[in-house]
């Protein structure tokens, strides 16, 4: 822990013992008159911590640390901002037994003439003991900050079920405070407590349910699909898919608001609920948490861009990927990579992104579809992939096998052009595609009877070298919808294109 927040967490703590000692042990020590000791009245019964305590007795002390650390021994209950209750370990938030002051409290519950005694005089039920226990800062403060990535929650905006047409109200966010929290426990011990509640800032949601109640989601204003399989071997990915894309169904953009899928959608991590598949990493394909998010992003992205959305953020894949063109992906990961977008719109959009059937579709909704977009791709520079032989002992010595096949690399232009009547705008990015590494395993293993795996099933890529899709109402509807295609394959458009062009 870094000294600044030991020496905030020492002085907190020792602020609270000092507040403690003044003011929890002095209202119970303390008569509030002076008052004669009554030394024929039968000494009174003593509880510590709820358990009753023969101070008279030799084996006191230790019947009173046996009390005490049983109780430092058991859970509290940490509530934060009325949400599940969390059974949390004593020790792990730092209780510790002040063994000197338990023995002065024994002490005194002895003396018919202390003032602890005087003070009870005349009161009817037991003698209760203060509690023992203090906090341990450190202790405490690690625990805290630990807990704090689970207790935090990020406001939820007002949104639309599609489904049903209904309107899902706002959800508020907190966040927890450390250092109020901490104070919060130490006097928890001091009175025995066995439930805190923590000390949380509110946050409030960016849309509230009032500011949607006049929005109006007739038409589809841009929209785009992908393909994922549909088999077994991929079902967690499936699970990712449909996870992610709930997250942002239903969501409202005001008008000059911005979209970030990173804030909405949250952590890709197994506490959001996300299983390990297929992940690119630095042009690698490699199992990872939320394997299959940056489909949902990608597909999204393409509805808004054919939308007609201000695009603000968007990076391309480190390789490209084969359930999406060149040029309309979007890669994310959380919290470095991000891809958001402004409604640039005069009136609020609703996303509605649904996983179905080998399908993903996204689609941003809104009154009507005023703008037609064209989506134009040129591919400027193609560069070969590299090839690395990497041993491996679990081959047998001298066999070859294909883990990851090679893509060449792309340099291109995009531009979309936005037409609403007489008027149109051009738009124009530079993307670039890393050659991804063409990776051979090579036995050096002595069992020459061991199975070879199978080879990297994924085909030879292909790209249009110029590629143009445009949709929107000027295009004459077809049974496909209202959005054509035109491509020319051009040197990288066709199988076995690599092999011609000289690469490995």
């Amino acid at each position: 822990m870094p000294s600044f927040l030991r020496t905030h967490a020492r002085a907190l703590i020792q602020a609270g013992i000092l507040l403690g000692a003044g003011v929890g042990v002095g209202l119970l020590v303390l008569p509030p008159r002076p008052v004669t000791p009554d030394l024929k009245a039968p000494a009174p019964e003593v509880t510590l911590l709820g358990e009753r305590l023969d101070v008279n007795s030799d084996k006191a002390p230790a019947q009173a640390l046996e009390i005490a650390r049983k109780h430092a021994a058991g859970t509290m209950t940490l509530q934060v901002a009325g949400g599940p209750p969390r059974e949390v370990p004593r020790a792990s938030l730092g209780a510790e037994i002040d063994k000197v002051r338990l023995g002065q409290l024994i002490q005194q519950a002895r003396d018919a003439t202390s003032a602890m005694r005087r003070g009870h005089q005349g009161k009817k039920g037991p003698l209760a003991l203060p509690s023992p226990l203090i906090v341990n800062g450190d202790k405490a403060l690690a625990t805290l900050l630990r807990l704090k990535e689970e207790l935090d929650r990020q406001p939820s905006d007002a949104r639309l079920d599609l489904a049903s047409r209904k309107l899902v109200p706002e959800q508020p966010g907190y966040r927890v405070d450390v250092y109020a929290t901490l104070a919060r426990i130490d006097e928890a011990f001091r009175q025995g407590a066995a439930n805190v509640e923590a000390s949380a800032e509110a946050i409030k949601p960016a849309v509230s349910a009032a500011e949607l109640g006049n929005v109006t989601f007739d038409e589809v204003l841009g929209y785009f699909e992908t393909h994922y399989s549909t088999t077994g071997k991929y079902e967690a990915r499936t699970y990712n898919l449909r996870l992610a894309a709930s997250r942002l169904d239903g969501h409202v953009i005001p008008p000059g608001a911005t979209f970030d899928f990173n804030k909405i959608v949250g952590p890709r991590n197994e506490a959001s609920g996300y299983k390990i598949a297929p992940v690119i990493a630095q042009g690698e394909l490699v199992d990872g948490i939320g394997g299959g998010t940056c489909q949902i992003t990608g597909t999204l992205h393409g509805a808004v861009f054919f939308a007609g959305l201000e695009v603000v953020s968007r990076t391309p894949h480190t390789r490209p990927s084969g359930y999406i063109r060149m040029g309309l992906d979007a890669a994310v990961a959380y919290p470095t990579i991000n891809f958001k977008f402004k409604n640039n719109l005069p009136y609020p959009v609703v996303l509605h992104e649904t996983v179905k059937d080998g399908i993903v579709r996204a689609e941003v909704l809104g009154p009507k579809r005023a703008q037609t977009v064209t989506f134009i791709r040129k591919i400027d520079d193609i560069s070969a992939f590299p090839e690395v032989e990497k041993p491996d002992p679990k081959l047998p010595e001298g066999k070859k096998v294909l883990s990851q096949r090679g893509v060449p690399g792309f340099k291109l232009h995009r531009y979309r052009i936005v037409r609403e009547g007489a008027f149109a705008v051009r738009e124009q990015w530079n993307d670039v595609y890393p050659p991804t590494t063409q990776i051979v395993r090579v036995g050096t293993g002595t069992d020459r009877d061991s199975p070879l795996p199978a080879d990297d099933q994924h085909p030879e890529y292909t790209a249009d070298e110029y590629l143009a899709i445009t949709q929107g109402p000027a295009v004459a509807r077809d049974s496909k919808g209202d959005m054509i295609e035109s491509r020319e394959a051009g040197k990288s458009g066709q199988a076995g294109w690599t092999e011609k062009a000289g690469f490995k």
